[in-house]
């Protein structure tokens, strides 16, 4: 509630008359109740950014015995992508025995990896055209290490969805390494 008080400023006893002067009081109760209303509807009538998740389809930890489990796949359309310590981006296309192209190291972001997948993909792409299976792409697998970090592996699944790996082609992420895999992720010192 609003409230005035007003002082006893006048004047007693001498000759001269003074006007009183008033002291005004605003009670902002109300404003405070209005305000905390307003805050709560828009708590509540808001919607919250809903976080963003990538589809990744993991394979079963049981093994089916009816499935075989050798799966053909053409050497020439595989690119494997080693993740390891220290940010380590290694890439080898093919057979690692017998590499198409050989192992090299590469950075993460648009002059990296994501040149190199476009310009793969683009191989890809012409060597099924000419076996007459265009629409066979390149077939990615990425093995990050025990020592690679989270934020490695999320950049190179961002890297597969901006340049469109998975329209065209497939990725699966695999942790099976072969020793041979493991000497090119050492880290030289």
């Amino acid at each position: 509630m609003a409230e005035l008080n007003t002082g006893d400023g006048g004047g007693g006893k001498g000759g001269k008359v003074r006007s009183k002067k008033q002291n005004s009081k605003v009670d902002l109760t109300a404003m405070v109740d209005l305000a905390f209303l307003l805050i709560t509807f828009f708590m509540l009538t808001t919607t919250l950014s809903k976080p963003q998740s990538m589809d990744l389809t993991l394979p079963d930890k049981e093994k089916d015995p009816k499935v075989e489990n050798d799966i053909k796949v053409d050497e020439n359309r595989t690119m494997t992508l080693l993740l390891g310590e220290n940010g380590k981006l290694v890439r080898y296309m093919g057979m690692l025995e017998k590499p198409l192209a050989a192992p090299k190291d590469y950075s993460y972001g648009k002059d990296g990896i994501r040149k190199e997948l476009i310009a793969r993909m683009e191989t890809v792409k012409q060597y099924s055209t000419a076996k007459g299976k265009p629409n066979d792409g390149i077939i990615v697998i990425i093995k990050p290490s025990k020592k690679s970090t989270y934020r490695n592996l999320v950049d190179v699944l961002d890297e597969m969805a901006i340049v469109g790996v998975n329209k065209t082609g497939s990725y699966a992420i695999v942790n099976e390494f072969t020793p041979e895999e493991q000497k090119l992720l050492e880290v030289k010192k």
